[in-house]
């Protein structure tokens, strides 16, 4: 089975082969779409206190969205039948709940009623969520503590994004290098106020 990482490269995986020593180990999985996801959750889970580890819980990180039956399949009902939540993008909530269904978790799912099987859906995605939770000019210091300021700023200047708010601006700005929603997801996370965490990575914590 082919599983795109964060920067949209495929990567040749077994799918039972890669995640069987967590299923085995695991009392909950959390199922999320990217390294950059499981990352985030991971640090937000040490920042309130908790060791997913030692609770018996595992982040992991499908490939992206088409992936979900599979994993379904792997750790739900009809496989470890461990304890499931999720987090995903709005543009991919179709393919969570699609996989939700056909796992035999229900039918004509609502949104409502995909939150209470523990899956989550970021309005836009993570970035969006993290940039709206913690305000630009908060994102613009953690860009400029690890060194990357002047990046942006040549970025806000490139025609296409001149018009654009500073929220789109560095959303779009954290996608435009494989690797830097991966470095920032703990960073951002790192920055938020505990009283204002984004809901869907708050709930979904909760939820195992």
């Amino acid at each position: 089975m082919e599983v795109p990482q964060d920067n949209g490269t495929p990567v040749v995986a077994d799918l039972d082969r890669f995640h069987t020593a967590e299923a085995f180990s695991a009392r909950a999985v959390v199922l999320v779409e990217g390294i950059s996801d499981q990352l985030a959750l991971e640090a937000l889970a040490r920042r309130g206190g908790r060791n997913l580890d030692a609770e018996g819980i595992s982040v992991v990180p499908i490939g992206g969205s088409k992936n979900i039956g599979g994993f379904l399949d792997l750790f739900g009902p009809r496989g470890f039948g461990v304890r499931l939540a999720g987090l995903c993008d709005g543009a991919e909530e179709t393919d969570f709940l699609i996989g939700l269904e056909r796992a035999g978790l229900g039918s004509n799912l609502t949104r409502a009623e995909m939150e209470r099987l523990g899956f989550y859906v970021c309005v836009a995605d993570l970035e969006d969520e993290l940039i709206r939770s913690l305000g630009a000019a908060a994102v613009e210091r953690v860009v400029h503590t690890r060194g990357d300021l002047e990046s942006f700023r040549i970025f806000q200047r490139q025609p296409a994004w001149q018009a654009r708010t500073n929220e789109e601006q560095l959303r779009r700005f954290f996608g435009t290098h494989g690797g830097r929603k991966i470095e920032y997801a703990p960073l951002l996370v790192g920055a938020l106020d505990l009283a204002h965490v984004p809901r869907p990575l708050d709930r979904v914590l909760d939820h195992v």
